[in-house]
């Protein structure tokens, strides 16, 4: 879907803020309002450029700003598209497994150990930007290769946003999360940032995983971000320190 309303209006500039940083806001409120859905190609920069009556070059600074985003992503050749957002981003990336070669193509398996709704913490009502005291979804799941565990996750999950997962049955879910929660929920990941560290698993924690208590552990720590920059998921990931790797390609 790529029609251009050619009635478009667009309001002079607010103070402080340049004509085309104001330009960028309207096209990615068309986005979040599902006139140009993930994957779709937008108009052409000299048609959105005439709806809106100013020139190609302040179209081309908005986009480049949306692209930045990560709002749209431009094919040479083809044209600038909505982007389609985050499928997994997979945790897999930062552990090498013993007996799992790095070109396997064996996808882990994932299992909800607990799902149960609970009240947001002061800092999680804070990140969400809910109120403080609201419900929220906790999700424990474990992510195996090889029927061995290898990863433990906790992710919470703000209301009413993903009230349909509430009392959906867990055993049904998609091993990838993020297009699960765009077909159930509507809500689109565009980009997630991690931050690790290093800990020590708890009994608990340890026994899943099959390891010993107070073993040490990598920490992930997750926030996703929806289309319209709002923090959606927090995910905290557990996995054997022994097994962490990093790799960089500087140019």
């Amino acid at each position: 879907m790529s029609n251009l309303n050619m009635h478009t209006t667009f309001t002079a500039h607010m103070p402080g803020q340049s004509r085309y940083g104001k330009l960028a806001l309207a096209l990615r409120d068309r986005i979040l309002q599902g006139e140009w859905a993930p994957g779709d190609v937008i108009p052409a920069e000299s048609a959105l450029a005439q709806s809106y009556g100013v020139a190609l070059g302040t179209i081309r600074q908005a986009l480049s700003l949306l692209v930045e985003d990560g709002v749209l992503q431009r094919r040479h050749g083809k044209g600038t598209f909505v982007t389609k957002g985050v499928d997994g981003a997979s945790m897999m990336r930062f552990f090498r497994f013993r007996g799992v070669d790095d070109a396997s193509s064996e996808a882990p398996q994932s299992r909800i150990l607990s799902s149960r709704l609970r009240t947001a913490t002061a800092t999680e009502a804070n990140v969400f930007g809910i109120s403080k005291g609201a419900q929220i979804l906790q999700l424990e799941r474990l992510r195996s290769l090889s029927q061995e565990p290898c990863l433990l996750e906790t992710i919470v999950l703000p209301l009413p946003l993903f009230g349909k997962l509430v009392d959906s049955d867990t055993d049904a879910w998609n091993d990838l999360l993020y297009p699960m929660y765009q077909e159930r929920c509507g809500v689109v990941i565009q980009k997630t940032q991690d931050n690790l560290s290093f800990s020590q698993l708890n009994a608990t924690q340890a026994k899943r995983l099959k390891l010993a208590a107070l073993h040490p552990c990598v920490l992930v720590e997750r926030q996703a971000f929806d289309m319209a920059g709002r923090c959606v998921e927090l995910r905290t990931t557990r996995g054997d320190a022994f097994s962490f790797k990093y790799s960089t390609q500087l140019q």
